[in-house]
């Protein structure tokens, strides 16, 4: 058996070109929406903390799985909610080729995809972002957001104020405010980015048109916004599987009623109708974009000879 790469944390985050992501990640979605991809339901074995997920994926090109533990008390220990890894085989043999850190792939696709969906549903001019939690997702959807919109106005909340000022001042155009309503009111685009089991975000609180992304694996978005939205997925099975596979908002829904954001990238839906139009990406995150992401890692890696070797 040949050599596997090894690349770490600091490598994945260094490999990473997130311009670059934008375009594989919608390569990607449009490949699942289209039936090219086989991605079976992620399977979770939990524990009294928390899951380990387990996420296997073929992308045309990319054969990988990732097992991701998802442990909310981590917050308290210090450590990451979401800890991975990812491995990519040979799509033609099955052998090994790469393992890789999955943390930082899984924290920063998250950000990246829904910013590449908000790019298809938002109204056109939106200025505005309100950024609901200040943790790894809040940072991840500051960075990419920014990317794809001229964003004149960036407020950040989150229930601990001392995060929301430190992730804020991470960005010159992005300002701390004191509570999620604060942040949300008026904003084109409002990104819930928490671990809440109960809703941050009100429905009163919404401007009409705006578009709402959400990316909590609990219930973090309240079920007037759900009933008020076109609602837009990674995939129907949101709708179709109980948490942590599938989405706690989404539950009791008719999946024909919700449209796949592949579908909406490739043509064959036509997303937002009109600017008054409250629209919601609700992610669950899917194997697909871990493929999208890990692809570029592993071939900028073995391009520019970065990572070790080990032999199993």
């Amino acid at each position: 058996m040949a050599p596997l790469l090894l690349l770490n944390a600091e490598d994945v985050r260094s490999l990473i070109d997130l311009p670059a992501l934008f375009g594989a990640l919608e390569v990607a979605l449009r490949e699942l929406s289209a039936g090219n991809a086989s991605v079976p339901p992620r399977t979770v074995a939990r524990t009294p903390e928390g899951f380990l997920g387990s996420m296997p994926g073929y992308l045309p090109g990319t054969l990988e799985a990732k097992l991701v533990a998802v442990f909310p008390r981590n917050h308290d220990r210090g450590l990451p909610s979401h800890q991975a890894l990812i491995a990519l085989f040979d799509e033609g043999t099955g052998a090994p080729l790469c393992v890789m850190d999955g943390t930082v792939i899984t924290e920063v696709r998250t950000g990246a995809t829904a910013a590449v969906a908000a790019r298809a549903l938002a109204r056109e001019g939106a200025s505005s972002l309100a950024v609901l939690g200040a943790g790894v997702q809040g940072r991840s959807h500051l960075d990419a957001f920014p990317r794809l919109f001229e964003l004149g106005d960036i407020r950040v909340a989150s229930r601990d104020p001392r995060h929301a000022e430190t992730l804020a001042g991470s960005h010159p155009k992005a300002r701390a405010v004191d509570s999620f309503e604060e942040a949300v009111r008026g904003a084109d685009l409002v990104c819930c980015c928490t671990d809440a089991d109960e809703p941050v975000l009100s429905h009163a609180w919404l401007a009409p048109g705006a578009h709402v992304s959400s990316v909590g694996v609990g219930a973090e978005v309240d079920e007037a916004t759900v009933r008020a939205s076109s609602i837009f997925v990674e995939w129907r099975g949101a709708a179709e599987n109980p948490p942590p596979t599938g989405s706690a908002e989404l539950q009791g829904l008719d999946p024909a009623s919700i449209a796949e954001i592949g579908e909406v990238l490739a043509g064959a839906h036509p997303g937002r109708r009109s600017d008054g139009e409250l629209t919601l990406y609700k992610s669950t995150g899917h194997a697909v974009e871990d493929a999208a992401a890990a692809r570029q890692v592993f071939d900028r890696a073995s391009a520019e000879g970065v990572g070790a070797t080990f032999e199993l």
